[in-house]
């Protein structure tokens, strides 16, 4: 059995092994495919492994010998999904295994924006409060969670486990969703899409990316929500327009927005979000803690195992 990994460096860049997989059959890793090498390099593969590398119709057909795609993610927009049915090619992804490290990152953000730690510790590493004349400074106000509505837009693993911890601070916790209010644990209120942006201190995104949640955040939905709000995504990049919410932060209409993912990644060094002070961007990381990809790789090599077996689990 031949297995190519295309794009394993993200998930394994080395700190964690494939041995498990190896048991498998014949494994071949490499760390980065680009468009034109994928096909070249899965040519002889039965199992194709990918994150982030497109494997589309036309990579199909010049694949005879592919039976099997496991994405090494949640999302599985990188393969063509309808071709691979026509193929017979089974197609697994890796549900719900980042879920309490997308859930912290939300809160290490929103307390990025609350607390500023990062930037205390670097004015006193530089000698700011050995030259201070006061037992104590600060230069941005800070907001105590305690109290504050804190809305969920997509109430799936993530969303739930946000609206807990958000519930562990404090918060007053409402959400749009299509679950019934008496599928929601007691202490979230279910609101419309218009309840959230107009009330909630903090928005948080959890909903997936389709047709009709493309820019679910625009120049519109932003005059509806309050000058003091904070928005995250961590969800999906598209969910809101760049340049609508970079506009927003420099008319002063939105507090701050942080984010973990962005429209186009690695994003261009033009892209308006990047010179917004009150913008805070990580480089999409909320899935990478070591617990998170440990569980990752588990689930992905146990996709392969099951299908080799005859049994495929988490087939899309």
């Amino acid at each position: 059995m031949n297995i190519v990994i295309l794009d394993g460096y993200s998930a394994n860049p080395g700190d964690l092994s494939w041995k498990e997989l190896e048991s498998l059959g014949n494994v071949t890793v490499y760390d980065r495919t680009s468009p034109s090498e994928t096909v070249t390099r899965a040519a002889e593969a039965e199992v194709v492994l990918t994150n982030k590398v497109v494997i589309g119709r036309g990579e199909m057909a010049q694949l005879p010998h592919l039976k099997y795609i496991g994405v090494l993610a949640t999302g599985y927009n990188v393969v063509d999904i309808e071709a691979a049915h026509e193929r017979g090619i089974t197609v697994t992804n890796v549900p719900a295994y980042s879920t309490e490290s997308v859930a912290q990152m939300v809160f290490a953000h929103l307390l990025t924006v609350t607390n500023r730690i990062e930037h205390y510790a670097i004015a006193n590493r530089e000698g700011r409060w050995s030259r201070n004349p006061d037992f104590c400074y600060w230069d941005f106000p800070h907001m105590e969670l305690s109290g504050k509505l804190f809305g969920i837009i997509g109430l799936g693993n993530i969303g739930q486990r946000v609206a807990a911890i958000a519930h562990a601070f404090g918060m007053r916790v409402c959400a749009c969703t299509s679950k019934s209010e008496n599928q929601l644990p007691s202490y979230v209120e279910k609101k419309s899409m218009e309840e959230i942006l107009s009330a909630c201190d903090v928005i948080s995104l959890h909903c997936p990316l389709t047709p009709d949640t493309h820019h679910l955040i625009n120049s519109q939905t932003l005059q509806q929500m309050k000058p003091s709000a904070i928005l995250i995504n961590t969800g999906r990049g598209p969910l809101i327009d760049d340049q609508a919410v970079a506009d927003a932060l420099a008319e002063g209409r939105l507090a701050a927005f942080c984010a973990d993912v962005l429209t186009e990644e690695p994003p261009k060094a033009t892209n308006p979000l990047l010179a917004q002070p009150n913008a805070f961007t990580t480089p999409h990381i909320a899935w990478a803690s070591t617990e998170a990809r440990i569980r990752l790789l588990h689930i992905a090599i146990d996709n392969v195992r099951s299908f080799l077996s005859g049994h495929p689990q988490n087939v899309v």
